[in-house]
């Protein structure tokens, strides 16, 4: 039973408690209620609920209490909060809750801390602005401790330091961000208070807990079954659903799907950044009058703009990877569309948990094909999520015919077709669940159909393969042109430098490299990815001494300090040195 903020104990100050009615939030979720008052006296947290529960107000209203309640009173330069998080779209939603809180306390500041901002515009932003709580990335975090410039040394300013929080715990270890997070640990001081929260609490997590927390209080808040004693993963309010169509149909029902709701706010979550693009590009040639925003991993400089501009739609379809499958918080989602089932159980949970959030109702679906079925019993039994069955729409017209036309006059669709066939292959050739989704049963041709491509591309998994549900458009390729005037002309004067060269040197090299499969570079770019964090350790090796090399070297300095400013005599000296070295 939800409880009010004024009933919350210990009690919030009257200040905290102005700006939670600002924001007309006047009851406590579950895991408020548990973790607010434990966070506040002195104790060490590590929080696991279902995703949309609350889990953010649960530490920024006990950092914003702590800090008010000092006696001696945070200084402008000061850090008394340092909030980490996974990605800079749920760093930006955290720094938009904490700006709404303080906006009426002048004493606090905060800074935010991520990737695609500009590092120096951040830097003086902290000179001539000061911080006392920080919300940032690991990457960007780490960078900005190990700068000095400018006069401004950001870890020398971590000693007032009382509250340190990992938000999405979980999805920070599994990014691959555990060596930033020790870095970054290795600042701050040990006398702190620390919380770790999230959806799901995996091996990686409890390591965690036990090296970086002393005696920390466990927090579970999960939603119960109406007809068991088990527990699901997933909000009450949330439908989940699951629809099952042959690989050449799916598009074609996703366009139905969509164009059935086009007025709802729909998420549609797809396993690579390619198939993002392609797939974003599609829809808009069936959806004309929608909204139609993609957002992935490896966008820059845009992906702020994107994401702030989906949240403020009252209808429209976000096309988007795992990147948007954590934390981030969008107002009144309806329907979450897994295109493609994730490649780790745990996944499905968080992309379901972007709608029915708080309380609110909302709708989750994922796309399999008949060979995926076992997938629904894997997730009921897995994760705790039942999920419903959902007939396909029967009258949904097949619409791949009009994809391929559309691509035979659009090269940059052509293109991202292509790409987007080769990086959806290679990932499901290594999913997680390889048991449920199995490489040997894709049938690559229907595949191809449904992803509506003009022919085959020249990939190693389909080298030896006979493939006979996909005919190739029998066209001239190199005629299809960029709708772009400006890359079309740009095209044109490589194809035109190719003739002139006789074609010999630059097609040999363009065959070599439609030769090297997507895959392979990628492995070669983890190889040296591999290879660069050994040689950083091994560097970082050689500057390491225990205290005992220390206590030789100071007392070492000591005695050449002496000699020089004439103290002691040279043999005294030859004296002592030989002295210590012999002992």
């Amino acid at each position: 039973m939800a409880s009010t903020w004024e009933s919350s104990r210990p009690s919030l100050s009257q200040t905290t408690l102005n700006s939670m009615k600002k924001m007309n939030f006047s009851t406590m979720t579950p895991v408020q209620a548990a973790a607010i008052p434990l966070f506040m006296s002195n104790k060490d947290v590590a929080v696991e609920a279902v995703t949309g529960s609350g889990k953010t107000l649960a530490f920024v209203i006990p950092i914003i209490e702590i800090i008010l309640r000092r006696e001696d009173k945070l200084k402008k330069h000061e850090i008394g909060a340092l909030i980490i998080t996974p990605t800079r779209e749920l760093a930006q939603q955290i720094d938009e809750v904490v700006s709404t809180l303080v906006e009426d306390i002048p004493n606090i500041r905060r800074l935010l801390l991520i990737g695609g901002a500009d590092p120096n515009a951040d830097l003086k932003a902290f000179k001539y602005e000061g911080a006392n709580i920080i919300i940032g990335t690991p990457g960007r975090l780490e960078d900005f401790l190990a700068r000095q410039q400018d006069g401004i040394n950001l870890a020398s300013h971590l000693k007032s330091l009382e509250v340190l929080v990992l938000d999405e715990a979980d999805r920070l270890l599994d990014m691959g961000f555990e060596a930033s997070i020790n870095t970054i640990l290795g600042y701050l001081p040990k006398q702190r208070r620390t919380g770790l929260f999230s959806a799901t609490q995996t091996d990686e997590v409890e390591a965690l807990v036990r090296a970086g927390l002393r005696n920390p209080v466990r927090v579970t808040v999960r939603e119960k079954l109406t007809k068991t004693k088990n527990v699901q993963r997933t909000p009450s309010t949330l439908q989940n659903f699951y629809l099952i169509c042959r690989s050449h149909e799916k598009f074609s029902q996703l366009v139905a799907f969509l164009k059935a709701r086009k007025d709802k706010k729909n998420m549609v979550f797809f396993s690579t950044c390619a198939c993002v693009n392609y797939f974003s590009k599609a829809l808009t040639k069936f959806l004309p009058n929608v909204h139609i925003m993609a957002l992935h991993g490896k966008m820059k400089s845009n992906r702020h703009k994107i994401f702030d501009s989906f949240r403020k739609l009252e209808s429209g379809i976000l096309v988007c990877t795992d990147v948007m499958a954590r934390g981030v918080d969008i107002p009144e989602v309806n329907w979450v569309i897994q295109y493609d089932p994730p490649s780790s159980a745990n996944a499905f949970v968080h992309r379901c948990g972007r709608t029915a959030r708080i309380g609110n109702e909302g709708n989750a679906v994922v796309f399999l094909l008949p060979t995926e079925d076992s997938y629904v019993d894997f997730i009921s039994i897995n994760q705790k999520v039942p999920l419903q069955a959902l007939e396909p729409d029967k009258d949904a017209p097949n619409i791949t015919a009009k994809l391929k036309k559309l691509a035979t006059k659009d090269r940059d669709l052509f293109e991202k077709g292509t790409k987007a066939f080769v990086s959806f292959v290679q990932a499901y050739k290594k999913h997680e669940c390889s048991l449920i989704f199995r490489f040997k049963e894709l049938d690559l041709g229907l595949l191809a159909e449904g992803f509506g491509l003009l022919r085959l591309p020249s990939m190693p998994e389909l080298r030896g393969v006979t493939i006979d549900s996909f005919t190739p458009h029998d066209i001239d390729y190199d005629k299809i042109r960029y709708q772009e005037k400006a890359r079309e002309k740009q095209r044109q004067k490589r194809i035109q430098a190719l003739v002139e060269s006789g074609g010999e040197g630059v097609a040999k090299k363009k065959r070599k490299k439609e030769t090297v499969a997507w895959s392979r570079n990628k492995e070669r770019q983890i190889k040296r990815e591999k290879r660069r964090a050994r040689r950083e350790f091994q560097r970082k090796q050689k500057h390491k001494f225990d205290q005992n090399d220390l206590d030789e070297l100071a007392s070492e300095a000591r005695l050449v300090k002496k000699l020089k400013q004439g103290k002691i005599s040279s043999e005294q000296f030859n004296e002592e040195f030989v002295g210590d070295d012999s002992s």
